[in-house]
């Protein structure tokens, strides 16, 4: 209940030089109780004047921090469920990509899978001419089978004693004679290329044996046929291939 007013009128006697405690109980202790209480109360006008606009105050910028917090909450709800949202739309995005990715990853192999198919497929077409040949060539390979046959035992049997110029000759008759009697052969048949393969030539060779077809010849005869076979060997390199040939053999040689 205390104005300014009231204040105003106290300050002369709130001045004064007397108007204190210790002199005021000099005089009465109720007194001096009672000057004390009043410069209490006039202290307590002025500061509380200063702190009734900073409670107003406070009170209000409360009152806009509830509502500030309340904004904040409402924000922060919707801030989450968005969060959520994005969360959910950011798994889906990232599935998709790898979905994505894992297409792509597909296609890639598809891609090389036909490539590789186009290629082969035209390296398969391009093996189609000597696949048939090669089909016509093993056809008429079983058909002059017989004949064939017949001149390699032939030339395995009877041919060993002869000279080349010989041999030749023999085959010569052979075939007349299978003319005659219907029996089909190979026109361009190789005896050497029937019997042996070029490997096989080649480590005779390193062994000693001469290159010439009929050093070859020979060496067929004596590796192929069912006799045991005579060797007149002037020169020594039949001796010689024999010996390299068969040293790992146990071959035992009688000088």
């Amino acid at each position: 209940t205390i104005t300014e007013e009231t204040v105003e009128l106290l300050e002369p006697y709130l001045d004064t030089e007397d108007y204190n405690l210790e002199t005021a109980k000099k005089v009465c202790g109720n007194v001096a109780g009672l000057c004390s209480w009043t410069q209490a109360m006039a202290y307590f006008y002025g500061i509380n004047k200063e702190i009734l606009p900073l409670k107003a105050n406070l009170a209000l910028q409360e009152g806009r921090l509830a509502a500030a917090q309340m904004e904040l909450d409402s924000a922060q709800i919707q801030l989450d469920d968005k969060q959520r949202e994005l969360d959910e739309v950011q798994a889906m995005y990232d599935t998709a990509m790898r979905e994505k990715q894992a297409l792509l990853d597909d296609a890639e192999a598809c891609r090389r899978k036909m490539n590789n198919a186009t290629a082969l497929i035209e390296g398969l077409g391009g093996e189609k001419l000597r696949w048939t040949t090669s089909s016509k060539n093993f056809q008429n390979q079983i058909i002059n089978l017989v004949g064939n046959v017949l001149l390699a035992t032939g030339f395995l049997s009877y041919s060993g004693p002869f000279n080349q110029e010989y041999r030749n000759l023999l085959l010569q008759l052979w075939k007349k004679e299978m003319n005659s009697s219907k029996i089909p052969y190979s026109k361009n048949l190789n005896l050497t290329g029937m019997l042996v393969d070029n490997a096989t030539v080649s480590e005779w060779n390193l062994q000693g044996l001469p290159n010439d077809d009929l050093s070859i010849q020979n060496g067929i005869i004596v590796t192929k046929a069912s006799r045991y076979p005579l060797l007149i060997d002037p020169q020594g390199q039949g001796k010689s291939w024999i010996k390299n040939k068969e040293k790992n053999s146990g071959l035992q040689v009688n000088s």
